[in-house]
C-alpha cells in the first residue's frame, strides 16, 4: 500500500472504530493478529427478567436445558418458601453454578434433574486439599465435601435441603433441588432484596467468603442481566453449531484484536480509539475474532481478518438482498473497503462484535453499509 495512503487510512481507522475496527487488523498489523493470546471461554447468556418470574428463552447456548430450567424455576418459587426475599432472580442462580460446575459441565443432566456422575470435591479432611486445613465433619463422623452442581457443604445441606423437582427426596445432586436450596440459602430467614448490590453482594459473601469469589459470580450475573432476549434461530447442523457458538459469547466486551478459535483472547493496542477504551487490557473478540471462534467449531479455519474472510467461500451478492441469505452465512459492511463482518442468524439479523465500548451482541443487518455475503457452509 502507498505510505501516504496507509496514513490517510490509519487515520480513519482512529478516528471511525465503529466503521473501521476490523480492517484496521488488516491494513496495520496484518501477520501479527496470528499470535493473540488464548484465553478461557467465557460463557453468557441472556438477561433475567424481575423478581420472582425471571424471563428465559427455551434454550441458552452454554448452559443445559435441563439447567435452565431448574434456575428458571428456583426463582419462581422461592417467594413462596422465603416471602420476605425479593429480586431473586435465575441469572443470580446461574452465575453461582457457572463457578462451582460450569452448569455441571461434562455430567448427565437427565430430566427429573439428576446428575451423574455425580459431582464430588474432595473429602474436608485438613490435608489441604482444596486449600482445606481444617477438618469439617458431617454428622456421622464422616468428613464433609462439596457436593452438586451448586457444590454444597454436606453440613450446609442439612440445614437448607429443599425438593425442587417436588419427587419427595431432597437430594444435592438434583438439579432442581440444589437450585431452590441455593435460593434459599442465599435469601437467609430475614428481609432481603437481592435487587439491591449490597445485599446482593453480602448474599454470595454467605455463599463463599471469598472477594474474589463474589467478584466472579457477580460479572457473570452482570452479563446475564445485561443482553437482552433474544429470539430462537432457526438452524440445524453445521450452521446451528456455528451460531450457537457466537451466540454463547453474547455479552463478551468488544476487543480490538481479540478472539481466537479457542475463544476470548486479549485485545491489543491500535494507537487511537481501541487505547482509549482500552481493548488491550480486555479479554473479547473483535468483529473478525468472533468469526474464526465460532467457525473453528465445525472444523472451518478463517484467517483474522474481515477483508480476508470476505475471499472466503460462495459470494451471496448484495443485489440478491437479504433474503438470499441462510443462517449461518457471514454479512460484510463495506463503504469502499471491506471493514466488518457479522454471522446472520435470518429475520435481517446478524450477531457481531461491533466495535470498541461494545459488546458481542445483535444487530439487525444495516442496508446502507451491507456489501454482500459469503456463505462457507453448503447444505
Amino acid at each position: 500500500m502507498n505510505p501516504l495512503l496507509a496514513l490517510q487510512v490509519a487515520e480513519q481507522v482512529r478516528e471511525h472504530p465503529k466503521r473501521w475496527g476490523c480492517l484496521a487488523l488488516f491494513l496495520l498489523f496484518g501477520p501479527v493478529i496470528a499470535g493473540a493470546l488464548v484465553a478461557v471461554l467465557i460463557i453468557v447468556v441472556i438477561a433475567g427478567g424481575a423478581d420472582g418470574a425471571s424471563s428465559t428463552p427455551g434454550h441458552v447456548p452454554g448452559i443445559p436445558d435441563v439447567m435452565l430450567s431448574a434456575y428458571r424455576q428456583a426463582s419462581q418459587r422461592i417467594g413462596g418458601i422465603r416471602p420476605a426475599c425479593t429480586g431473586m432472580r435465575w441469572s443470580i442462580l446461574a452465575g453461582i453454578a457457572e463457578v462451582e460446575s460450569r452448569h455441571a459441565s461434562g455430567r448427565t443432566i437427565a430430566p427429573n434433574g439428576d446428575v451423574s456422575p455425580l459431582i464430588l470435591g474432595p473429602a474436608l479432611d485438613g490435608s489441604g486439599v482444596g486449600g482445606n486445613r481444617t477438618p469439617i465433619r458431617n454428622p456421622d463422623g464422616t468428613f464433609a465435601r462439596a457436593v452438586g452442581p451448586f457444590q454444597f457443604l454436606t453440613t450446609t445441606w442439612a440445614g437448607v435441603e429443599q425438593d425442587g423437582n417436588d419427587d419427595g427426596a431432597r437430594n444435592p445432586h438434583n438439579a432442581f433441588d440444589a437450585a431452590l436450596g441455593a435460593a434459599a440459602y442465599l435469601c437467609g430467614t430475614g428481609p432481603r432484596d437481592l435487587k439491591e448490590q449490597s445485599q446482593l453482594r453480602a448474599a454470595l459473601l454467605r455463599y463463599n467468603a471469598s472477594q474474589a469469589y463474589v467478584t466472579q459470580v457477580l460479572a457473570n450475573i452482570e452479563r446475564y442481566d445485561a443482553v437482552e432476549l433474544q429470539p430462537v434461530v432457526s438452524a440445524s447442523g453445521a450452521a446451528k453449531i456455528v451460531i450457537d457458538a457466537a451466540m454463547s459469547q453474547l455479552g463478551v466486551p468488544y476487543a480490538w484484536g481479540g478472539g481466537t478459535a479457542a475463544g476470548p483472547s486479549r485485545g491489543i493496542r491500535d494507537g487511537g480509539v481501541a487505547d482509549r477504551h482500552g481493548d488491550y487490557n480486555k479479554l473479547g473478540f473483535d468483529c473478525s475474532g468472533l468469526v474464526v471462534y465460532a467457525y473453528a467449531k465445525v472444523g472451518i479455519v478463517f484467517p483474522h481478518n474481515s477483508r480476508a474472510q470476505f475471499a472466503r467461500g460462495s459470494r451471496v451478492p448484495r443485489e440478491a438482498g437479504l433474503g438470499a441469505l441462510r443462517p449461518g452465512d457471514l454479512v460484510f459492511y463495506s463503504p469502499g473497503f471491506i471493514h466488518h463482518v457479522g454471522i446472520y442468524l435470518g429475520d435481517r439479523r446478524m450477531v457481531n462484535a461491533p466495535f470498541s465500548g461494545a459488546v458481542v451482541r445483535v444487530d439487525v443487518v444495516d442496508l446502507a453499509e451491507y456489501a454482500g455475503g459469503v456463505r462457507v457452509l453448503e447444505p
